[in-house]
Parts: structure tokens; C-alpha cells; sequence
């Protein structure tokens, strides 16, 4: 079964030319978001799409370019669209998102909003427990380390491509788990394009995977000079933003 990614953005976090890397999973009825950062309303109104016509929002860690647009989308649904979709979340991170990231601006005890569940439809995703979101779309969480004591997942999407979400380099985890034991036929991995790697993955680190590897690596969260790296990165391949792909199984 085959179905469509299109990206709102691909950039980095500070990127200003290629948004925040968020996702959209498209199938024929049905919308999911890969993250929510705070590009996203201004890429999905470039889209014509309005947040109503979304089914749901998956978070995959709690910084900024992945959860700072969901304020805007929790106003706009509640007050302008009268709706909740589904806010797919790890259980270990609502708190957090919560207390941390949103509550300062949502909170409205005179409305009795005083939490997520109040905006969303919270649908709680194990980790490494596949989930059906919705016929022809299995997701599964995996931890992932991104930043040191700080929650972060990666995710399998119908056990067949892998997307990186942000990660330090883990050539075991690709090599081991994601194309020899499970198979992945696609690889969407962030990729920093220059200097020391820390909290993601370089992409020399990445050029040191073998060359079958690459061939099925699509590079995301890249810097905005990514223009100049073209020709440079191997078998691999950059996604782009608001091109629409279809992965065949």
C-alpha cells in the first residue's frame, strides 16, 4: 500500500528559507502532521489548507520547531473552527508540552481550559508498540537520543520507512534495526550540513554509511546554504519542502 509525505518545511531550526521540518502523512481520507513548529499555520496557508482539514497531530519532542505552532492551531480549532482533532503523544511527554510550553498561553480558567485535553483529542502512543492511527497507517514510537535526559522519539511509519525526527548519529540503530532487521525501504533523516555534531546528525557521519544505506536516505532539517552541499551528499538524496512524495511498500 503505497501513500504521500509532503513536507512543510525541511529546514533546521533556525533555518529562515526552508521552514521547520514538519510533515504532513497524506492518505485519501485522512491528514496527519509530523510535529507542529512554529512555521507551520504560515506553510499550511501557503497549502490552502486549513487546520480543520487536518485529523491529527503527531509530537515527536518538545522543542520549538516542532511544537511552537501548536498555540495557534489550538485557538484557531477551538474558537474559529469549533473542532478538536487528534494530538498523538507519548504519555511521558503531556506534562511536559503542557506545563512547560503551552500552559502560559492557553490556560483559561473563566473557560475551563486548563489543560491539553481540552483542545485535542489526546491518543496515547506507546513506545516500540506499533499503532494503528487509521486504516493503512500504522505508527510506532522509538526513543531516540537527541538531546541528553530530554524525551525524544523517532518513528516507523507501516514498518517500512523510518523517520528521523532530530538525532545524534546512531549508525547501530540504521544499520541494525532499521534496514536489516526491519527492512525500511526509505529513510527520512535530519542532516547537519556543517561543523562539530552535537545534538544531531552530521552529514559526514552520514557519508560514512555504506553506499546502499545512502541510497535510501532523504536529507531533512538542513541548513538554509543546502544549495551549495548539492552534488555533495553522497547516494543521498535532499527532500523538499511542499513537494508531494509517494512511498511504495
Amino acid at each position: 500500500m503505497s501513500f504521500q509525505i509532503q513536507m512543510l518545511g525541511t529546514g533546521s531550526a533556525f533555518a529562515k528559507a526552508y521552514y521547520n521540518t514538519n510533515a504532513l502523512i497524506l492518505l485519501t481520507d485522512f491528514k496527519i502532521l509530523i510535529d507542529c513548529g512554529f512555521t507551520a499555520a504560515r506553510s499550511l496557508h501557503e497549502l490552502d489548507i486549513t487546520p480543520d482539514q487536518l485529523d491529527g497531530i503527531l509530537i515527536t519532542h518538545i522543542h520549538a520547531d516542532h511544537v511552537g505552532g501548536l498555540e495557534e492551531m489550538a485557538f484557531r480549532l477551538h474558537y474559529s473552527y469549533h473542532k478538536r482533532i487528534k494530538l498523538f503523544i507519548s504519555p511521558l511527554l503531556v506534562d511536559k508540552l503542557w506545563e512547560n510550553t503551552l500552559k502560559g498561553g492557553l490556560e483559561n480558567i473563566e473557560e475551563n481550559l486548563l489543560g491539553l485535553s481540552d483542545f485535542f483529542d489526546l491518543v496515547f502512543l506507546e513506545e516500540r508498540v506499533p499503532s494503528v492511527v487509521h486504516e493503512g497507517l500504522t505508527l510506532e514510537l522509538i526513543q531516540t537520543l537527541h538531546i541528553p535526559n530530554k524525551i525524544s522519539y523517532s518513528l516507523f511509519i507501516n514498518n517500512y520507512i523510518f523517520y528521523s525526527a532530530d538525532i545524534q548519529f546512531s549508525p547501530d540503530l540504521l544499520l541494525h534495526e532499521v534496514l536489516n532487521k526491519r527492512q525500511c525501504a526509505y529513510l527520512l533523516h535530519d542532516c547537519q550540513l556543517k561543523g562539530k555534531a552535537m545534538v544531531h546528525t552530521s552529514l559526514e557521519q552520514l557519508l560514512t554509511l555504506p553506499e546502499e544505506a545512502q541510497s535510501k536516505i532523504y536529507l531533512m532539517h538542513y541548513d538554509d546554504d543546502m544549495e551549495s552541499y548539492i552534488g555533495k551528499t553522497g547516494s543521498m538524496t535532499f527532500i523538499k519542502q511542499h513537494e508531494i512524495y509517494t512511498f511504495d511498500e
